[in-house]
């Protein structure tokens, strides 16, 4: 009598009114029962393929889950992509629960789908409010910095002008460099906020971390060079390959190095050195650059990754550099982290933990 009510109340409460999509797979991926509110999201089902019924496929998943669970009995969790329902993507949390019999046998698996297709949604809103907030308040200091290079500008031209009132050729040539070095600050800050400013998915592909790490070295060896500064590179034999926007990384540790020389150059001490180093370590993609420049105190370094701020003064640095590596960073599953200290340097250490990084988006087959 009890096991009766039982049934009873888990097949009309628990099935029924539950609002969650569940469904029984069997052996051959086929839908044997649903509940109510698989019906309701659904529009029904039974007698038909899964990979019909979620995707509108016409062949079964090249990854399917349901099928490793027939295999080795274990339950499983994962986000999935689901059906296109009048135009519109679905996605949902699948939990899929095998039934086993006393022999061990598995005739079936319970999937109960949960639509989280507006969680989603907002989640992207989210993001890109706060991108938007972000982009505002980097707007909201562009005219400090716009600020500092017009103020460069007019100070070469007022150098460049007396020298050509006095004859001076020194003093022409001098006003001419500030003028040189004041319109390409122009474009190194235009381009940096129009990378932090946009949004965009990563381009990602297979790329090799030590490629990227020698074609920053050979663009900084002879500048570190001509400072008097050693630029060493290290590179792990044989590392992973790694799905990775190679620009956007290239860029990322073009600013770390350069951020790094400038932070040997101001520094008094003899024997300055940047090392350029790349390492696998606890499932992990590792870009380290390390100096023993000027480093910085606890108050700068929490400010390092903030708009518009630079420890290089208003007459050099932009303050995006390090904000967009930290942007691009992000995109890529990773985190940036800094150890420093005044007077004996820092260290910058990109983490991308390899299960995180982004993957290469096909086409689903319809």
């Amino acid at each position: 009598m009890v096991e009766d009510c039982l049934s009873k109340f888990v097949q009309e409460q628990l099935w029924n009114q539950v609002p969650v999509a569940i469904a029984l797979i069997d052996r051959d991926f086929r839908i044997s029962e649903i509940n109510s509110a698989f019906k309701e999201q659904y529009g029904g089902g039974v007698g038909r393929p899964c990979y019909e019924v979620y995707k509108g496929r016409k062949s079964r998943c090249k990854n399917c889950a349901a099928a490793k669970s027939f295999s080795d009995g274990k339950t499983r969790v994962r986000e999935e992509k689901g059906r296109i329902d009048e135009g519109e993507q679905r996605y949902y949390i699948v939990h899929m629960i095998p039934l086993r019999q006393p022999d061990g046998h598995i005739p079936c698996i319970v999937e109960m789908s949960t639509d989280i297709t507006l969680t989603k949604q907002l989640e992207h809103d989210k993001i890109e409010a706060e991108r938007l907030a972000a982009v505002g308040q980097t707007v909201a200091g562009l005219a400090h910095g716009i600020k500092n290079v017009l103020m460069g500008l007019e100070g070469g031209m007022y150098v460049m002008r007396s020298g050509m009132d006095r004859s001076d050729e020194e003093r022409i040539k001098r006003g001419c460099q500030m003028l040189e070095d004041n319109v390409a600050r122009i474009s190194t800050f235009v381009k940096e906020f129009l990378q932090f400013a946009r949004g965009h998915t990563p381009k990602v592909k297979l790329t090799d971390p030590n490629k990227i790490a020698q074609k920053v070295y050979d663009m900084f060896y002879q500048k570190a060079a001509m400072a008097g500064i050693g630029l060493k590179l290290n590179l792990q034999e044989k590392i992973a390959m790694a799905m990775m926007d190679e620009m956007g990384i290239l860029d990322c540790v073009s600013n770390l190095v350069s951020n790094a020389l400038d932070a040997c150059e101001i520094s008094d001490k003899p024997g300055r050195s940047v090392s350029l180093s790349t390492l696998d370590e606890h499932g992990a993609l590792v870009i380290e650059v390390a100096d023993d420049g000027v480093g910085m105190d606890y108050e700068v370094k929490k400010k390092v990754f903030t708009n518009f701020f630079s420890t290089k003064g208003s007459d050099k640095g932009t303050g995006l550099g390090l904000l967009t590596t930290s942007k691009i960073v992000q995109e890529h599953g990773g985190k940036v982290s800094v150890e420093s200290e005044p007077g004996k340097g820092s260290v910058f250490r990109l983490v991308f933990p390899r299960d995180r990084l982004p993957t290469m988006h096909k086409k689903e087959e319809g």
